[in-house]
């Protein structure tokens, strides 16, 4: 069975993903990494370009001879994904581009990039990493996921918070979209303070083989807000490929 290799976003964490290796553990070997500067890998040198944390996830699977798998991105993740397929498209057997876009400056954000950076010199790693994990979620710091995602988030020191934001403020992937070829599962939750619906829109319209999953009262980590549909949306996407 070919794998599901899941990369996470800004302030993310492999552990993030613990409810969906559970839930596909039966039908999916999944993968979940952490990227340098972030959860488990917080002791690992930053990365400051997106192509620069595409080679270095390429360069994981390199040194677990995984030569096919399917890509899932969850945010900047998703960022880093879509450069993956570019440059290995070969190995690529499905793309999942959830709650993510093709512009890296992120349009109709809660706040620009360039507050983000300013925000965090000011505030420090911990308070960053707690006020953006709240942004995740439909119901802030009251949700019930909330606190094991600010946890993780809280891994990042801030040279890494830095190195992310740099990362997504200097990339596009606009013009490789129609080249993307794998068949690509866009999931999106419908109050995303990150990601406004036209960034979506335009990956399920350009990209030539797409379905499309809106999901309604989620805002950025749906995966933790409705995990239950969340597991089954990428259940019939593998099952179907």
């Amino acid at each position: 069975m070919t794998p599901l290799v899941m990369v996470h976003g800004f302030m993310g964490g492999g552990a993030q993903w613990d409810g969906e290796v559970a839930a596909l553990s039966d039908s999916h070997e999944v993968i979940a990494l952490d990227l340098p500067g972030f959860g488990r890998n917080a002791d690992l040198e930053p990365i400051y370009t997106i192509g620069g944390f595409a080679d270095w996830v390429t360069e994981q699977l390199d040194i677990r001879g995984m030569r096919q798998f399917h890509l899932l991105g969850h945010s900047m993740g998703g960022m880093i994904v879509q450069d993956i397929a570019r440059k290995v498209p070969d190995r690529i057997a499905s793309l999942v581009l959830y709650a993510t876009g093709a512009k890296g400056v992120l349009p109709g954000r809660f706040e620009t990039i360039a507050q983000s950076k300013a925000r965090a010199q000011t505030d420090g790693a911990h308070a960053t990493a707690r006020r953006i994990a709240a942004t995740w979620f439909l119901q802030g710091d009251a949700a019930a996921g909330y606190a094991s995602c600010a946890a993780i988030a809280e891994r990042a020191t801030l040279p890494a918070i830095m190195a992310g934001l740099d990362a997504m403020e200097g990339w596009s992937g606009e013009a490789a979209l129609a080249d993307l070829r794998p068949k690509t599962l866009i999931i999106w939750g419908d109050c995303d303070r990150t990601y406004a619906w036209a960034q979506t829109e335009q990956l399920w319209k350009t990209i030539p083989n797409t379905r499309l999953a809106v999901v309604p009262a989620c805002a950025h980590a749906v995966h933790l807000e409705k995990p239950d549909l969340f597991a089954a949306l990428l259940q019939d996407h593998l099952s179907h490929v």
